[in-house]
């Protein structure tokens, strides 16, 4: 009868402590897949001509894009309504803005419509789209641009899938730029 029941604290307890084991396992799994998706910060791209009619369609056109091209990655957009210069972009800023919302990355864009013709408002429909990388201490990284004209040679389609490509272009450039950079600088982006 003793023996009986040293068998069953015996059971018992080997089963809580591979439950507990099980449980720890699980959890410590879990916190690695989400320690390993990176928030990045979007902040409103700079438009030139800076005209207040172009504005709102080029962002609409812009995180379409981005939301597309992150939806086949590991991390998460976040966007902000700001928009910072491209050319004169401070890096305390940067680090506040990714503090606040918990950032890894943060990503200060701008997209450059070609001026033709003889008008003042005549546009092609040909896009630069370019990019600075920052990470969350403000320090930048790495900066790509992509030219919609130069690199696909179109000459037709409309200005959203041209923001769209340049948008496209330039992640995929700044991707390529970490590759680079990664055996001396672990980014993780």
């Amino acid at each position: 009868m003793h023996s009986n029941l040293m068998m069953r604290k015996f059971i018992l307890f080997t089963t809580f402590g591979i439950s507990l084991f099980a449980g720890i396992c699980t959890l410590k799994a879990q916190k690695n897949s989400v320690d390993k998706i990176k928030k990045v910060l979007y902040f409103n791209p700079e438009v030139d001509p800076a005209l207040q009619e172009i504005k709102e369609p080029t962002n609409h056109a812009f995180f379409s894009a981005v939301s597309d091209n992150l939806s086949e990655r590991k991390n998460k957009m976040i966007r902000t309504e700001t928009e910072i210069p491209f050319d004169s972009i401070d890096k305390q800023t940067i680090a506040d803005y990714c503090i606040n919302n918990e950032a890894d990355f943060a990503i200060v864009p701008k997209v450059k419509y070609f001026k033709v013709g003889i008008g003042k408002y005549v546009f092609s429909n040909q896009v630069v789209v370019s990019m600075k990388l920052f990470d969350s201490s403000g320090n930048l990284i790495t900066e790509a641009d992509y030219d919609t004209y130069k690199k696909n040679m179109r000459l037709l389609g409309s200005t959203v899938n041209s923001v769209k490509i340049g948008t496209n272009g330039a992640i995929k450039s700044i991707l390529k730029e970490l590759r680079k950079l990664k055996p001396s600088t672990e980014t993780g982006f």
